[in-house]
């Protein structure tokens, strides 16, 4: 285990657009840690799934799903955790939030029971870091990384998936939660703020519950 990171795995999570892989790779690279990224641009039916979402959810939901597992099942070993700290720029639990958005009843009521199955199998992280973003800054990040299939998507849309992670990580007591309060905090070029970010992370020798804080520039 990396002795800089008290560790061995945890998640970074956030909305579209709210800097989470910029995070994980920033964390990853200078604690010299392992790094678990979610492969969404091989999802065949993404691009579609912005264009027509009633038609195209259940097989992109699902698609996500088995991919996740596939992914964490390879890369999440005992022995991979034995040797060193992994940052995650998901974790499995979002693959419900997201289904439970966007699939109707009937589908939802099958996706869980395929989900509940695999989640077992799966190690739990020992963190969860959620940044929190307002919808406008979402959709300004959006804009910026300029990704085609990502152009349509709508406020309400992110939105919705915001109120989503906060009532599940605010009610969930499976791991230690730190919700980041960020508005349009630049931790990618503002080292002051990127530093205020890795104290709160890692400062605290033994995180419990759920903790919240407004981080600014």
């Amino acid at each position: 285990m990396n002795n800089f990171l008290p560790y061995r795995y945890f998640c970074i999570e956030g909305n579209i657009g709210s800097g989470k892989t910029t995070l994980t790779r920033m964390l990853a690279q200078e604690y010299n840690a392992l790094m678990l990224l979610e492969q969404f641009a091989e999802n065949p039916f993404l691009a579609a799934f912005y264009e027509n979402k009633e038609r195209y959810a259940f097989p992109v939901e699902v698609f996500f799903l088995t991919e996740r597992h596939k992914q964490m099942q390879m890369e999440l070993s005992v022995s991979n955790l034995f040797h060193e700290t992994v940052i995650a720029d998901y974790c499995f639990q979002k693959t419900v939030l997201f289904a439970r958005e966007n699939l109707d009843e009937r589908e939802y009521s099958l996706f869980y029971k395929l989900f509940h199955q695999l989640n077992q199998q799966l190690i739990q992280p020992e963190l969860v870091v959620y940044l929190h973003r307002p919808v406008d800054a979402l959709l300004r990040n959006i804009r910026k990384r300029n990704r085609s299939f990502e152009q349509n998507i709508e406020a309400n849309y992110l939105a919705s998936l915001s109120q989503a992670y906060l009532s599940y990580l605010q009610s969930q007591t499976e791991f230690p939660v730190i919700i980041l309060h960020l508005n349009d905090g630049d931790f990618e070029n503002n080292p002051k703020l990127y530093r205020k970010i890795k104290n709160f992370i890692f400062g605290a020798d033994q995180l419990h519950g759920i903790q919240q804080v407004t981080l600014t520039d």
